[in-house]
């Protein structure tokens, strides 16, 4: 009775989104409002970051049964959202995926599909890794037409969607099915590969494919560090994203974050923090130039606050791998060419003969065409000889292989690092002072 209660108050409360131009000088406004629900903070924040928008600001208050989030957006340039379209488009979306219209495998606004393949992998990272893989899909005549491959701390996962060259379709041979797991299983175990490599194939239906490689190399535990000595081990130090917890009044954990703002990176964090059963009651988010600050107010969903050393380890530990995992390590490439079967093969062989070392690599195919984008280090993950790089295109084409830029150049010195407990009441007087208007405004 209490579930069906709960279906007819979110039929009758249906979400209201509100997007102003006119309130914010420098950003689009979105505001939701609707009846609170686990997960629907990721719902949100992951239609927004499918959109290409990067979130400038937010604010959130979701105590009680009722949810209000604001979200300060620009597009790609910089710029407000002006088309009509767009931002209707926009209001669908989170109006469908907030609202009672319940989401399959935690995800959102993504279609069942009955045209491809999907494969998720996850194993030990190695030089050449992403080349093996790839030979052995273009040896069993599996054509490639979108994947996503990460790496963090020596581990690595990906998510691969492919096709029957001959048929342009799903792969549905039960026998086939198994060989392609059992050749890709042994070429992810190596030959010293202290956990389990995994390979699965999944049937066809919604999938996010970021939230599924977060979920991935959670599970693969990448989030325990493989502890460096010496000049590397400082600079990794250094560079790590800022998290501290600390418990409040209320029975809350609060968690601060300072890290380089980028991309996706509140997607990340809040993606990590639901699939860990946590949920933001609070928060405030805050970008300048280069750092985004933030800070949420959590509970387990069993309604406690983190309660012990051990468990307050493992959340830092997890959040910081969360950030992590996206940041694009050295050298951006980027291919534009036709596709065809084994294309990614044999790029893939060209870097590795080259002793390049993918870090991510984010491979898309469209009207025949091929866009992928690659992040590559040398083996030891220093910058990338540019002589080499030269020779590269000159194999691959210069019209076809592109740099783009180099990511390590470009990564600023670690910020100053304020203390928590300034850095947490300072911004806990904002947030309670924006709540307040929220509830105002709301009423009013």
């Amino acid at each position: 009775m209490d579930d069906e209660y709960a279906k007819l108050i979110r039929r009758v409360n249906q979400p209201r989104v509100v997007i102003d131009n006119n309130a914010c000088e420098d950003a689009t406004v979105i505001q939701v409002d609707s009846v609170n629900k686990h997960g629907i903070l990721l719902e949100v924040v992951q239609v927004l970051t499918d959109m290409n928008l990067t979130i400038r600001k937010a604010y959130i208050a979701s105590d009680g049964g009722w949810f209000m989030d604001v979200f300060n957006v620009v597009d790609n340039d910089g710029n407000k959202i002006r088309d009509k379209e767009i931002i209707d488009y926009i209001q669908r979306r989170i109006e469908t995926s907030a609202g009672f219209v319940p989401s399959r495998r935690g995800s959102v606004g993504v279609m069942p599909s009955e045209e491809h393949t999907s494969i998720e992998l996850a194993g030990t990272d190695r030089p050449g890794l992403l080349s093996e893989v790839c030979a052995v899909l273009a040896d069993l005549r599996c054509n490639i037409v979108n994947a996503e491959i990460w790496t963090h701390n020596t581990r690595a996962a990906a998510v691969v969607h492919v096709t029957d060259d001959s048929t342009g379709c799903a792969i549905t041979d039960p026998k086939r099915l198994l060989m392609i797991k059992d050749l890709l299983c042994n070429v992810l175990k190596g030959n010293d590969d202290l956990k389990t490599a995994k390979t699965m194939l999944s049937a066809p239906g919604v999938m996010h494919r970021e939230r599924r490689l977060h979920q991935i190399m959670f599970a693969d535990r990448d989030y325990e560090r493989v502890e460096r000595t010496g000049v590397r081990a400082v600079e990794e130090r250094s560079s790590r994203p800022q998290v501290n917890l600390l418990n409040i009044e209320k029975d809350y954990t609060v968690i601060t974050m300072r890290a380089k703002d980028r991309p996706k990176l509140l997607f990340d964090i809040i993606c990590t923090l639901t699939d860990m059963q946590y949920v933001v009651f609070h928060g405030m988010v805050n970008t300048t130039r280069m750092d985004a600050n933030q800070e949420f107010y959590i509970r387990h969903v069993d309604g406690l606050p983190i309660s012990s050393e051990a468990e307050r380890v493992r959340v830092i530990q997890c959040l910081e791998a969360a950030i992590e995992r996206r940041a694009s390590e050295g050298l951006e490439l980027e291919l534009c060419t036709e596709d065809r079967l084994g294309l990614l093969s044999d790029i893939t062989r060209i870097f590795r003969e080259n002793s390049l070392c993918i870090k991510r690599a984010l491979i898309s195919t469209k009207g025949g065409k091929a866009k992928d984008t690659f992040y590559v280090t040398d083996m030891t993950g220093n910058p990338v000889n540019p002589k080499i790089i030269d020779s590269i295109c000159r194999q691959i084409g210069r019209s076809a292989l592109q740099v783009k830029h180099n990511i390590s150049s470009l990564a600023p010195k670690p910020p100053h690092q304020e203390t928590t407990m300034s850095y947490l009441f300072g911004n806990l007087f904002k947030a309670r002072t924006f709540q307040n208007f929220k509830l105002i405004r709301s009423y009013s």
